[in-house]
């Protein structure tokens, strides 16, 4: 395969001075090696994840009991709720990545999107703080009563969290990559420990929410509990700001769209070329695309290559015309997004696993015995403290011990591929639904035994439903934190803002898919009159179908992730003129 390079003027900056990924300061200008960037500039994103995570799941965590017994809302609407809102959550960032890869940068929409994160916490804790806005409740009948203007501002506040999250979590974890230069060694090594360090601090946050907040909702008030996680974000935006000086920030590189659809309409209008052994390609170290460096060609996609050939028609025109003649680098940078999207798809349905800690796993607990000591009960939503405790425990250990032992039989820097990690997370995963199946049907034979049926809390530990949530702790450290590495690496330098946003969808996928699931068994199994797999009352239901469900179809997607991988063709960097 033959290239052809079309030289433009440029100078050369100092090797040793500046990085060589084409990142800027807060400037503008260059990023000096030494003064920006690597762990230095970190603690302030790290810290930023920490607090805006605290607030994340300050609502998502006890957000189901707060819709059922504050908003008066059905166990399932209360679920469906839920995940609709969740899976919103990781449909924005569409918006935040676009904006950041096309226009912005990743600075600035996390700056600006921040601001409408906090405007939104502060709605919604007034939504249960004011008198007038907040629900009436019967605290005789244990009953609240929302009316229409209650339940708009609730939802706004809700929603406009949803927006607000949508531009930092496409952002954030690439712009903390960002901070590592791909072409030195030494700090590429450290790079793949900042994901497992990232999600650490994600989880920190998300201990403190699913503990003190969880109990200050339950046992002080909403308005406290709302209003805690609303200063945790305020305090995400100081820790951001903080170290502006100190940020490596990438170009952004214009409308990644836009460049796709070129590719595929210069395709088609060239789709009676036959020979694509010529192919264009410029002779700069960057490519035509601002602030991002060039791709090696490869074989698989061919069609797409016609794209990057210069017929006649392209050389008397004189001038490129984008929409008819792309470079290798554009031409890649759409082979990259088609290769990524089988192994996207593989984790919906985990994504629909790990939901379930925030729906029905809290209504599980629900009928349970919630008392730690004679005076104290934990509430529901707390034990998602011990999925948050595993993952604390898996990180260092699978980053000081595992990676280590896995490298000497391995021989890879990072002991497994990307692709490695995240099928042993889906095997996890699957266990992690057959534990909560059993358990649901030894309570449920605890209830028939000695009708329980209307019992609230039946005399049954909350703390059997621990090992479910450890091992999903578990399948998140490979599965979560490998898809979090291996969309920024196997996505151009100017699409990883989309790319990180892609792997935030297979979230709100995997929550849709939750609800379409609760909605289907619920439909076909109350169909002839039946309480159903869920009722209200999960104690006349059969809730263990639900999880074995996901199990097999757990295992389903875990045939399919293996099939898919195994034709998948790692992202090739430039090295240069070459032919073949």
């Amino acid at each position: 395969m033959k290239l052809l390079y079309y030289e433009n003027n440029g100078m050369a900056e100092d090797d040793n001075k500046f990085v060589k990924d084409g990142t800027v300061d807060y400037k503008n200008n260059p990023a000096i090696k030494n003064q920006t960037g690597t762990w230095r500039a970190c603690p302030y994103i790290l810290g930023n994840e920490c607090c805006e995570r605290l607030a994340y799941y300050g609502i998502n965590t006890n957000l189901v009991n707060y819709l059922k017994y504050q908003m008066n809302e059905s166990s399932v609407v209360a679920v469906n709720n839920v995940t609709n809102w969740s899976g919103t959550c990781y449909v924005t960032p569409l918006l935040g990545a676009f904006l950041a890869d096309a226009y912005l940068g990743r600075f600035w929409t996390i700056a600006a999107f921040s601001i409408i994160y906090v405007f939104g916490m502060t709605v919604l804790t007034l939504s249960a703080s004011i008198h007038g806005l907040k629900p009436p409740c019967d605290h005789d009948n244990n009953s609240c009563h929302p009316k229409g203007l209650q339940i708009g501002i609730f939802y706004l506040g809700l929603y406009l969290i949803a927006l607000g999250t949508g531009g930092i979590k496409p952002c954030v974890s690439s712009f903390g990559a960002d901070q590592f230069d791909d072409s030195d060694e030494t700090e590429k090594k450290k790079k793949s420990s900042f994901f497992n360090w990232f999600y650490f601090s994600i989880n920190i946050g998300a201990l403190v929410a699913s503990t003190v907040l969880v109990w200050i909702q339950t046992n002080v008030g909403w308005g406290w509990g709302f209003g805690i996680p609303a200063v945790a974000m305020a305090i995400a935006v100081v820790s951001f700001f903080s170290g502006t000086k100190l940020y490596r920030n990438q170009k952004p590189g214009g409308s990644p769209l836009t460049r796709i659809f070129q590719v595929v309409v210069a395709s088609f209008r060239k789709i009676k070329v036959k020979d694509t052994s010529v192919l264009f390609e410029t002779n700069d170290e960057e490519s035509v695309v601002q602030g991002s460096r060039k791709l090696d060609h490869t074989q698989q996609l061919s069609f797409f290559d016609k794209a990057a050939v210069e017929t006649q028609s392209d050389k008397i025109k004189g001038s490129i015309n984008p929409w008819s003649l792309c470079t290798v680098t554009q031409v890649e940078e759409l082979k990259s997004i088609i290769r990524l999207l089988p192994i996207w798809a593989t984790g919906i349905i985990f994504s629909s696993v790990y939901s379930q800690m925030g729906t029905l796993f809290v209504l599980q607990g629900n009928t349970m015995d919630l008392h730690m000591t004679k005076s104290f009960e934990i509430p529901s939503a707390s034990l998602s403290l011990f999925d948050t405790i595993s993952v604390i425990f898996w990180v260092p250990v699978y980053d000081r011990v595992i990676v280590p032992l896995a490298r000497r039989i391995t021989g890879h820097r990072n002991g497994f591929t990307q692709l490695q990690r995240i099928a042993i997370g889906l095997v996890i995963s699957i266990f992690a639904m057959l534990i909560a199946g059993t358990l649901e049907l030894v309570r449920l034979t605890s209830v028939k035994q000695h009708n329980y049926y209307e019992m609230k809390h039946i005399p049954m530990s909350i703390f059997w439903q621990v090992p479910q949530y450890f091992v999903i702790g578990c399948a998140e450290v490979f599965t979560f934190i490998g898809q979090l590495e291996f969309f920024y690496e196997q996505a151009p330098d100017a699409m990883r803002s989309l790319c990180s946003a892609l792997s935030l969808i297979t979230t709100a996928l995997g929550n849709y898919l939750s609800t379409f699931l609760v909605n289907v068994v619920t439909d076909m199994s109350t169909r002839h009159g039946g309480a159903g797999w869920i009722p209200d009352n999960l104690n006349y239901g059969h809730l263990h179908y639900f999880f074995w469900l996901l199990a097999v179809l757990s295992v389903i997607n875990f045939g399919f992730f293996l099939f898919v991988a195994k034709f998948y063709t790692y992202k090739k960097p430039y090295i240069g003129p070459s032919s073949s």
